[in-house]
């Protein structure tokens, strides 16, 4: 389904959602909380209910990414095999299908983008693969992969530090995936999308882009595709005993340069890298009552790792973020309602 339609599906069905965060009720006398996280965003709600639930037996945690599904309801995935269906109100699980590889085993899932037909595209960052599953887990197919992108030996890549973002772009002709962390004989920060086009109804390789985070230890872990051709990137690190870092950016690789034929990306001025411009910081966002359970440069932050975006209100993106609380008693599943403006 296209993005467009996605967004006017989606609108209507999370207008409604009601605000399930840690804060208590508002004082009437109090001063009104200012929502703005920066000019270009501002955070509605949060929501912790998942957190350290389960349902149908299966823990529901470790969420890396989310998308939205045909009917509006939200698809959820942890990086432990399993996708969970949510509803798009309440966040309450509905159904959850275990995910493998074709040998039974199970995925490091990372990044999720549900195809026009309703065909499930999702990546495991340890091999690494993108693999097309039906809603009820059964493998269709599985996408090629540049030879430089697979993990060492093999290719230049390192485990666990692959394919983490996953989107479907120009009405779902091309998918995007975004590597985590930088290639062997890359320059740290530097990290590489890789695109496929659809032909004859499989998708096959196509160009590939390089994208320069903040910091080298800041990694991407997702990625959503805008319908003029831009993207929503995540840029997210962590620093023990001082927190998250987790930066929202808007970048156009329209104009960048195909890097699949550079072998080693060391900041050569003929490469042109992917624009990007930075829409906020989420520590700059208000906590709305928020607590942590580790130290964090605001209590609100955690491990975000997966993005959507859910639809369109008054002129701005609604964008939905979840944390993958790794299934660690000091991190947390929390939900976060932005609205952006692009």
């Amino acid at each position: 389904m296209q993005l467009r339609t996605v967004l006017a599906t989606t609108t209507a069905a999370l207008a409604a959602a009601t605000c399930l965060t840690a804060a208590g009720p508002a004082v009437a006398s109090a001063a009104p909380v200012s929502h703005a996280c920066s000019p270009s965003v501002s955070l509605d709600r949060f929501s912790d209910a998942l957190d350290k639930t389960t349902y149908d037996g299966t823990f529901v945690g470790n969420l890396s990414a989310l998308a939205v599904d045909r009917d509006g309801s939200l698809a959820a995935l942890s990086d432990r095999s399993s996708l969970f269906d949510l509803d798009a109100r309440t966040l309450a699980p509905e159904s959850v299908v275990p995910l493998a590889d074709e040998n039974g085993a199970a995925l490091d899932s990372e990044g999720l983008a549900i195809d026009r037909d309703g065909t499930r595209l999702v990546t495991s960052e340890t091999e690494p693969s993108i693999r097309r599953y039906s809603k009820d887990g059964r493998i269709l197919d599985r996408l090629p992969v540049p030879a430089s992108l697979q993990v060492a030996p093999a290719g230049r890549a390192t485990s666990n530090q692959t394919f983490e973002g996953l989107t479907l772009m120009d009405g779902g002709r091309t998918l995007l995936a975004s590597m985590e962390y930088a290639l062997a004989g890359d320059t740290a920060g530097i990290v590489r999308f890789q695109t496929w086009t659809r032909h004859h109804g499989r998708f096959q390789l196509a160009e590939q882009y390089a994208h320069r985070t903040d910091a080298a230890f800041l990694g991407v872990p997702e990625v959503q595709a805008l319908p003029d051709g831009r993207l929503l990137v995540l840029e997210r690190g962590f620093t023990s005993g001082v927190g998250n870092t987790v930066r929202l950016y808007l970048a156009d690789p329209r104009h960048a340069t195909d890097t699949s034929g550079v072998e080693n990306l060391t900041g050569q001025p003929d490469v042109r890298l992917v624009r990007k411009t930075l829409l906020t910081d989420i520590a700059s966002c208000p906590t709305l009552g928020a607590t942590a359970k580790q130290p964090q440069p605001n209590p609100l932050l955690d491990n975000i790792e997966g993005m959507v975006v859910t639809g369109v209100s008054k002129g701005r993106l609604k964008v939905l973020l979840v944390s993958d609380d790794n299934q660690n008693a000091v991190q947390t599943t929390r939900f976060y309602y932005l609205r952006v403006r692009v």
